[in-house]
């Protein structure tokens, strides 16, 4: 990984190209991220950046977190993540890093969580067919069906899939398009759609699968 950014997802727009094609994209608030922690092979065994982005007022944060944030001598931050760079000789403890670290037309992963989406049956959290409406199927046609054998194995084996709880997980989409940049609101706009609702913290890597 060569740099990465947290961000806030702000939501979907479009933008024209110079054709005038409409082009849907997601822009995301990225950065300004400070450098809160340095971590080196020597002391932590790795080395990592330790990224802090969004204030937060000073009575929120617990005492370790404060002496934490004492000993980078910055101002708290809401959300911490850690960043394996192939370069993190180059940053120090108290560096700030903005959206302009990406370019438009660069290639990036932006990883979030998922939109919750409660207890959802077998259809919608598995893309289950229907049974047939007509005779006979009975009120069922929206049920699961056959769980699994008779007497043997007379159970049903771990890893079916089922109704339960769908979404609030993390999710990677891979190869998205920067369209554009602007460096001085730090925002970047992304084409496609990324994870989460609207104000959900997202992290913005380069591509790791690059076309």
């Amino acid at each position: 990984m060569q740099k990465g950014l947290i961000g806030k997802k702000i939501g979907m727009t479009q933008i024209f190209d110079e054709k005038g094609n409409a082009i849907a994209v997601t822009v995301i608030e990225a950065g300004p991220c400070t450098v809160i922690q340095k971590k080196t092979a020597e002391n932590d065994g790795y080395e990592a950046i330790q990224f802090g982005f969004g204030d937060v007022k000073q009575q929120r944060v617990n005492k370790p977190d404060k002496g934490h944030f004492a000993k980078a001598d910055v101002a708290p931050k809401k959300v911490l993540k850690e960043f394996r760079l192939a370069d993190t000789a180059s940053l120090n403890v108290g560096d700030i890093l903005k959206a302009d670290i990406f370019a438009a037309g660069e290639t990036v992963d932006v990883i979030g969580t998922g939109k919750g989406k409660g207890t959802a049956g077998a259809i919608k959290r598995w893309n289950f067919s229907r049974l047939k409406e007509t005779h006979g199927s009975g009120p069922v046609a929206r049920h699961a069906g056959s769980l699994g054998s008779c007497s043997d194995p007379s159970r049903v084996y771990k890893g079916k899939k089922m109704a339960g709880h769908l979404g609030c997980e993390r999710v990677t989409i891979q190869n998205l398009t920067v369209a554009k940049v602007d460096a001085e609101n730090n925002l970047i706009a992304i084409k496609g759609s990324v994870p989460g609702p609207k104000g959900g913290i997202v992290t913005i890597v380069d591509a790791v699968k690059k076309a």
